[in-house]
């Protein structure tokens, strides 16, 4: 069973050609970077508002100009740690269909390459449309199932910036 997956994988990458390395290399690196970030704010995010409003509620000045200040500091700095990676995530979701067209540009040379040495034998350009369309719908594959796992993470990414905004409040 797991070899006939394993066989089922190789063909595939195979197909697709060296292009499809890179863009299974960027969709991993895509995936791992969104796993951590979706980690980061179920598990971690809670530890980092829970410091900075233990530390604002300690203090016990809070409307003057300085405390403002600090306040702003606060939401920065825990703002700050909940973005990290986002920008990186987003690059590689516009990168991920520029490796797939690039996957089609070579798949396409081997066509011309294919008719050119062949006279236009059907096997052997059938081999390089295979190498210019699966690295073109790996890409854009991997770019949707990006766009999806962004926008619910830009989501909450957003309302957890703005929940640090609205608990931190300057009376006493």
């Amino acid at each position: 069973m797991i070899e006939n997956i394993m066989v089922a994988i190789r063909t595939f990458m195979e197909a697709g050609g060296d292009v499809l390395y890179l863009i299974a290399a960027a969709t991993f690196v895509m995936w791992a970077l969104i796993f951590e970030r979706t980690w980061y704010i179920y598990r971690d995010h809670v530890r980092d508002v829970g410091q900075a409003l233990s530390y604002w509620e300690g203090r016990s000045e809070r409307s003057s100009e300085f405390a403002g200040m600090i306040k702003q500091r606060l939401i920065s700095e825990v703002n700050t740690r909940l973005m990290a990676n986002m920008p990186f995530i987003k690059t590689l979701i516009s990168l991920l269909p520029l490796l797939g067209l690039l996957g089609t540009v070579t798949g396409m040379v081997q066509v011309f390459e294919a008719m050119n040495t062949s006279g236009g034998n059907a096997r052997t350009m059938a081999a390089g449309v295979s190498a210019a369309t699966i690295p073109t719908m790996s890409g854009m594959v991997a770019t949707l199932s990006g766009v999806l796992a962004n926008t619910f993470l830009t989501s909450k990414v957003e309302s957890e910036s703005q929940y640090i905004e609205d608990t931190l409040t300057t009376d006493h």
